[in-house]
């Protein structure tokens, strides 16, 4: 994806859900090994800084009863997704075509285990390897896929799932069900060289291992863990910055670019990207804000959703707070109401208020008083944000069937469909120069009207001119992963 017409490189904040186990040794991993019998030993290295995996070495084949090959592995028990960005080091004169990098899962470390890989060749070849028992001939279910930079290999019990894409595109999908490698196996990157005098490098961005939420989990209950993540929009490439065993959702960024104000349990906490630790944010009485909050375009201001036990509501109510916390001052007097945004002058709030059994979109001055409605289709309307010239309003909303991204004059004449494809879009962030929009998108499985936990959701991007619609990150994550403005 080209964004030349950018001086420089935007960053967004987001959440995804996490739940990796780490070891010291190397990055996320226990050891670098070299299964079978290479001749030459291979290197790994691990850059704390970008996170980035770089594995080399010279090996013969994974293929027909035996692999050679160069892992970066760790154990694992049940079920997991696995995620990297891909690429091949510089080629040699000698680079065989059948150069390997990707995704392994194998029962153990001898030659002929059993084992299911996701694997890119050098001349693109994509496909789900795998080995049903020891020593049995490798078999293979290609990808329709050439050349994918991202790679990302599920596991769902016997089943497997590897997705592909070239960065900005969807997923393309090949599964294989009914391989038992055991429950608790070797998981990792490789690369292979296919050729034992060749030394071959393979690069990994993004990498993420990431343990789902089971089936039964009950949300708002049930956490798997959080990531704070910072994504290089126009490159791609994702950094995480924070871990927490718990929930933490809806990172924004303050105005000078030095920390991010995040909710957990009710709370809003400031974390510095200087110290990276996080600090509460006093708000007084209101402890039980939701993810909903919003900061002003000028950086003094916060505005939050709280479903305080009041005498007059037991529901979302918006109130206002100074950046560094004090006292909440009540602007709604109707409830629920669920914040958005912040007008650029910061003189008015636009947010979703239940009214009569429907969802739609309310404007109020930031004094509070008398509220004006903005919408009047039927269905849910919902994630309201001016655009920093203050011309437009952007939302979604299912009134077409699906959940799609509009915009509105600020008065809610003229409501324009920016978007309108197979998935269901919410959330619409547009970028400092109000050039771009980011917002998140679930599969047409999930419900038009729904945006839950635990989802493989994709952060995508468009001009606010309309146009190509390019995936700028593929995210285990959801409801909380980016539902504020988060440039």
């Amino acid at each position: 994806m080209k964004n030349n017409c950018i001086a420089f490189l935007w960053t967004a904040a987001f959440i995804t859900a996490m739940s990796t186990i780490s070891y010291s040794q190397i990055g996320g991993f226990k050891e670098y090994t070299h299964v079978g019998s290479p001749e030459r030993k291979g290197a790994v290295n691990y850059d704390a800084e970008s996170q980035e995996y770089a594995l080399e070495g010279a090996s013969g084949n994974m293929w027909m009863a035996n692999d050679d090959f160069h892992f970066l592995w760790k154990k694992m028990k049940g079920n997991f997704i696995l995620q990297a960005t891909v690429e091949f080091g510089p080629k040699s004169p000698n680079s065989d075509g059948h150069r390997k990098v990707g995704w392994m899962v194998r029962h153990s470390l001898e030659s002929n285990s059993p084992q299911i890989n996701a694997v890119v060749h050098g001349d693109g070849l994509t496909s789900l390897q795998y080995r049903k028992t020891p020593g049995a001939i490798t078999e293979e279910s290609r990808s329709k896929m050439v050349a994918p930079n991202v790679i990302q290999l599920e596991r769902r019990g016997t089943k497997y799932i590897m997705s592909t894409a070239q960065l900005g595109e969807p997923f393309s999908t090949v599964e294989y069900s009914d391989i038992a490698l055991g429950d608790d196996v070797y998981i990792g990157l490789f690369v292979c060289s296919h050729n034992e005098t060749v030394t071959e490098k393979g690069i990994f961005r993004n990498v993420r291992v990431i343990i789902p939420a089971k089936d039964d989990f009950i949300p708002y209950k049930d956490y798997i863990g959080s990531r704070l993540e910072l994504l290089e929009v126009e490159k791609g490439i994702r950094k995480s910055v924070y871990t927490d065993p718990g929930s933490l959702q809806g990172p924004n960024w303050t105005k000078d670019g030095k920390s991010l104000i995040y909710n957990q349990n009710g709370l809003l906490y400031n974390f510095d990207l200087q110290t990276l630790i996080p600090s509460k944010i006093n708000t007084d009485f209101a402890n039980k804000n939701n993810n909903d909050h919003s900061l002003s375009f000028d950086g003094k201001m916060i505005g939050i959703s709280s479903n305080q036990s009041l005498p007059d509501s037991s529901n979302s109510v918006i109130y206002t707070v100074p950046i560094h916390g004090g006292v909440p001052k009540r602007i709604t007097s109707k409830s629920p109401s669920y914040l958005h945004g912040w007008s650029p002058d910061a003189k008015s709030l636009v947010y979703t208020g239940a009214r009569g059994g429907d969802y739609d979109i309310y404007k109020i001055s930031v004094n509070g008083g008398k509220e004006s409605r903005l919408t009047t289709a039927k269905g849910l309307d919902d994630g309201s944000e001016y655009s920093p010239d203050g011309r437009y309003i952007y939302f979604n909303s299912v009134r077409s069937g699906t959940m799609q991204i509009w915009r509105m004059k600020p008065d809610g004449k003229n409501p324009e469909q920016m978007t309108s494809d197979e998935y269901n879009n919410w959330f619409p962030h547009i970028s400092p120069d109000g050039k771009w929009m980011l917002f998140l998108s679930f599969s047409k499985e999930v419900s038009p009207s729904d945006h839950p936990f635990y989802k493989q959701v994709y952060l995508r991007m468009m001009s606010v001119t309309g146009g190509k619609v390019s995936v700028v990150a593929y995210v285990y994550g959801g409801q909380g992963s980016i539902n504020v403005a988060s440039w």
